[in-house]
């Protein structure tokens, strides 16, 4: 009678652990939630700029591989194209001086030319996404 009494209060407090640990996980907005509020927006360089945040790892695997080579300084696979003052002509990111936007080739599979991918970082730590040539952006979370 007592082992089943010990069993039975092992698995209520197991129950009432695994439950609290999940009610933090949503209260928090744990690494699978997207931010909640602008607040933890805020988080993310860029995130305020009224853009779409979005994970890198939601992004095409040539993104991570494009990331992992700005991280590192380079080399870049277009020498004369990437690293370069992206002049952000077309007004989609936010307006910044001359110089503050770089863009980086993400190699599209197939495309005989550099195809119309590309990461452009700004000077305070944002990272966006094209997949259209500077027609639209989104905001990347590198650490998603």
């Amino acid at each position: 009678m007592v082992n089943r009494r010990r069993i039975t209060a092992a698995l209520i407090g197991l129950l009432v652990l695994v439950l609290g640990g999940w009610l933090v996980k949503e209260a928090t907005g744990g690494p699978d939630t997207p931010p909640a509020s602008s607040a933890a927006a805020g988080k993310v360089p860029g995130a305020g700029s009224g853009l779409p945040v979005k994970p890198l790892s939601s992004l095409p695997a040539q993104a991570r591989d494009t990331w992992q080579l700005i991280e590192k300084g380079g080399p870049y696979p277009y020498p004369r194209n990437d690293d370069v003052v992206f002049q952000n002509r077309e007004k989609v990111l936010p307006s910044q001086k001359n110089g503050y936007y770089h863009e980086y080739t993400v190699k599209t599979p197939g495309s005989p030319d550099r195809g119309p991918r590309r990461l452009v970082t700004g000077a305070g730590k944002e990272l966006y996404y094209t997949g259209d040539h500077y027609v639209s952006f989104v905001v990347v979370d590198p650490a998603r």
